[in-house]
């Protein structure tokens, strides 16, 4: 029998491959690092980790729920101790040995019931066909870059290049996005820069790491509320624990509570409230010193760094493999593919606190899919069925999520992991 592929060695890679062998199936993982880790290894050539960075969702909530983590580690643990626990979790699921590392996938051709997998090891291009492929290489690595009018003469450079603060050394800075890693990353460029002045051109619901000494993620949740009120009394909840943005010079958020990805930073806040952040608008151009704003304010830096997020990229593809629709694949239940019943996307799915067992039961049901597909091919057709017919629907939770290529693949939690359930029940029982 022809192995499965499967693409990437981080949590996503790492579970997929599990589930996989442990169903007696013959995998082979690819990975283009000499470890595992995939995103959270900063020594990978695809990283783009920083020296400070850290989950922003505590550990217990975002923990593989048959793997904890050790207790020594802290409630948001640093990259470093994400890293060992990966390779923790390979090793005590065996996992090393069915990975080839080293390896950069260069090409993936079907060739009738099977796929023609290149890749390059040692400067050399092999090929081997396998039975299906199962792409986990992350969605946080192709950096999304800015198009601004005008020129900047200083250094501008993309998060995704961004390592430690030293580079900010008494430089004037600008950073450009106020997600997650520009909010760490302006709170590192405060203790080292002349100056930090960042552009937010929309509002964002910020979020502490701890509230009442426990972790934010953790509070909430034992009193199932319909999605909607959720929103609202959640909302509130963010206005009366951290304030209005507007409070600090910030843009409210003009969208309600999870409609898009929330900042989860103690520091951000603080630091603004102390002048040591300067909020600017969006960006009207660049000269060469500097930038000119939408409010026609103009400034000179040293350092332009834009904190402006990462497209969706598997350039080893042709899209339309993937049912390619606008930002992102359109795939029933994000990860199967109408065109192929042996093509898998693994981990292209965000939600709030959906962590890596989310990612586990996706593992899980395309494993189950790949065994009915094998011994039971009625059930596999009428899934397959369901996959053409309902690949073009988001399980939102009635959510309005923002049309931001950040959110183009975001579900809501409750109902992605109970529609996971359901097409695994579907697959058993055949109905």
């Amino acid at each position: 029998m022809l192995p499965y592929a499967v693409i990437g060695s981080g949590p996503m890679g790492l579970c997929t491959v599990r589930r996989l062998i442990e169903a007696g199936l013959p995998v082979i993982g690819f990975e283009i690092h000499s470890d595992v880790g995939g995103l959270w290894d900063i020594d990978s050539p695809t990283s783009t980790m920083y020296e400070s960075a850290h989950l922003i969702s505590s550990k217990h909530m975002t923990e593989f729920a048959d793997f904890a983590m050790r207790d020594d580690v802290a409630t948001y643990p640093r990259h470093d101790h994400l890293r060992a626990y990966f390779q923790d979790y390979a090793k005590h699921f065996n996992l090393y040995q069915h990975y080839r590392f080293n390896c950069r996938v260069e090409n993936l051709q079907p060739q009738g019931d099977s796929w023609l997998v290149t890749y390059r090891h040692n400067e050399q291009s092999e090929t081997i066909e396998c039975s299906g492929v199962l792409l986990a290489n992350g969605t946080l690595h192709h950096p999304k870059r800015a198009d601004f009018a005008g020129k900047f003469e200083g250094e501008r450079l993309h998060s995704s290049e961004y390592r430690h603060a030293d580079i900010f050394a008494n430089k004037r800075v600008l950073l450009v996005g106020c997600g997650n890693s520009g909010c760490d990353i302006a709170v590192d460029a405060v203790h080292r820069a002349k100056s930090v002045d960042m552009v937010v051109r929309r509002g964002y619901y910020f979020l502490p790491k701890f509230v009442a000494g426990k972790p934010t993620d953790t509070l909430g949740g034992k009193i199932k509320l319909p999605n909607k009120l959720k929103q609202i009394v959640d909302g509130t909840l963010v206005r009366l624990i951290s304030g209005k943005p507007s409070d600090f010079g910030l843009p409210d958020p003009d969208y309600k509570m999870y409609e898009s990805h929330p900042v989860v930073n103690s520091m951000f806040l603080h630091h603004i409230g102390h002048g040591d952040i300067k909020v600017r608008p969006a960006i009207d151009q660049l000269t060469a010193q500097g930038a000119i704003f939408a409010d026609g304010q103009q400034a000179e830096y040293d350092l332009i760094l834009e904190a402006t997020g990462y497209k969706l990229h598997y350039p080893f593809i042709d899209p339309e493999h993937l049912n390619w629709q606008g930002d992102a694949p359109s795939l029933y239940l994000n990860m199967f593919t109408p065109q192929h019943d042996n093509l898998f996307v693994m981990g292209m799915v965000e939600a709030s606190g959906l962590g890596w067992q989310g990612r586990d039961e996706q593992a899980k049901l395309v494993t189950r899919f790949i065994l009915a597909r094998q011994q039971d091919k009625t059930a596999a057709q009428q899934f397959m069925h369901q996959v053409r017919r309902l690949a073009d629907k988001r399980i939102d939770g009635g959510m309005n999520y923002l049309k931001v290529e950040r959110m183009a693949y975001y579900v809501h939690k409750g109902d992605y992991l109970a529609a996971l359930e359901q097409a695994s029940q579907a697959l058993e029982t055949g109905h």
